[in-house]
């Protein structure tokens, strides 16, 4: 009896866990037509399906938005997440920084750990004001490969989004959200359903509550840029 007991509190876990902390884990913030409506970035990983989708509210406009998300990068402005977990203990900006506003598509955007920089990601999308879109894509050792180079048998890649969209009354809404493929294909199944959201959703989260705060503090007080 203990162990039916064991198994049944196990699967009604798990029943919980894929049926309703998943989907609100992949889905934070985010409206129903954010999560299946269109977009950008499809073209950019091919046989890629939508990820996680996250969003917020902003009280500032997109051009007061955007030059925080132009300085991201290990090597400028972090990622305005848990810095000890993804910026090697490196304090993300809370200003903006005119040094750091010039970005490309093509421009490499770097991630910062205990032993250096490495190229993580590639601006891959850029339309000022609205759409930031960076590309990655590596082996299972977390080697970054060249997307212009066949792929191996085993990889995974990624399009991450940053788009704004105005509101009335001055305000942003900013959807980060993008596309991802794995192979193996089993492989997907598994981080992309189970491993992944939560450790999505805890960096992901805290970023769109930083970024909200900076954006707004910023506005408030009409800080202007160093």
């Amino acid at each position: 009896m203990a162990v039916a007991g064991r198994a049944a509190a196990t699967a009604l876990g798990v029943l919980v866990y894929v049926g309703w902390v998943l989907p609100r884990l992949r889905t934070w913030g985010a409206t129903e037509t954010e999560v299946r409506g269109p977009y950008p970035g499809a073209d950019v990983v091919p046989d890629g399906r939508r990820g996680a989708t996250m969003a917020v509210t902003i009280d500032a406009p997109p051009d007061q938005v955007w030059p925080w998300l132009v300085q991201l990068g290990g090597d400028r402005a972090g990622w305005y997440s848990w810095d000890h977990l993804d910026n090697a203990g490196h304090p993300s900006a809370r200003e903006v920084h005119p040094e750091w506003q010039a970005l490309e598509v093509g421009d490499p955007v770097r991630y910062r750990t205990r032993h250096g920089l490495v190229d993580a990601w590639e601006v891959a999308a850029l339309e000022p004001g609205r759409f930031l879109g960076l590309h990655g894509c590596s082996d299972l050792r977390g080697r970054t490969l060249d997307p212009r180079q066949p792929r191996p048998s085993a990889y995974t890649e990624g399009l991450w989004g940053f788009l704004l969209t105005a509101l009335p009354g001055g305000r942003t809404r900013l959807v980060i959200g993008g596309y991802e493929a794995f192979r193996p294909r089993w492989l997907g199944l598994l981080l992309a359903s189970w491993l992944f959201p939560p450790v999505v959703w805890v960096m992901q989260a805290r970023m769109l509550r930083v970024l909200k705060r900076n954006v707004e503090d910023t506005a408030a007080a009409g800080t202007p840029t160093r």
